[in-house]
């Protein structure tokens, strides 16, 4: 479990990396991206609390966020103990990985703020 999520959560964050750096003009862009969308993304997901401890509101919003279940399928590999069946993460943690990954390769093949 621990290795198919790191290889996920890796690879989808590895998207995202390509879309921002296709995205992005200039540096400053890139921190953008990482201040307004990676990082509330990974502190909303439960990294330093368990999601039942947050009213029934922010548990259901939790669960619309892929790296919640990419690090809830991270902790199920490490301690045994999970929000959500590691199942329903892996599947999740895929289903996003292949949508971000098709958007970059989308955005590559079409050539995307490219100057040629």
């Amino acid at each position: 479990w621990v290795l198919a999520f790191a290889v996920l959560g890796g690879a989808l964050l590895g998207s995202f990396g390509v879309i921002a750096g296709i995205w992005a003009d200039k540096f400053d862009q890139l921190s953008t991206f990482q201040n307004f969308l990676i990082m509330p993304l990974t502190m909303l997901s439960g990294v330093f609390y368990s999601v039942h401890s947050l009213p029934p509101l922010w548990q259901d919003a939790s669960h619309l966020n892929p790296f919640f279940f990419s690090i809830d399928g991270f902790r199920y590999g490490f301690f045994g103990l999970s929000d959500t069946s590691p199942w329903v993460s892996l599947a999740v943690a895929g289903v996003s990985l292949i949508i971000c990954a098709s958007v970059a390769l989308i955005m590559l093949q079409r050539g995307y703020k490219m100057r040629g």
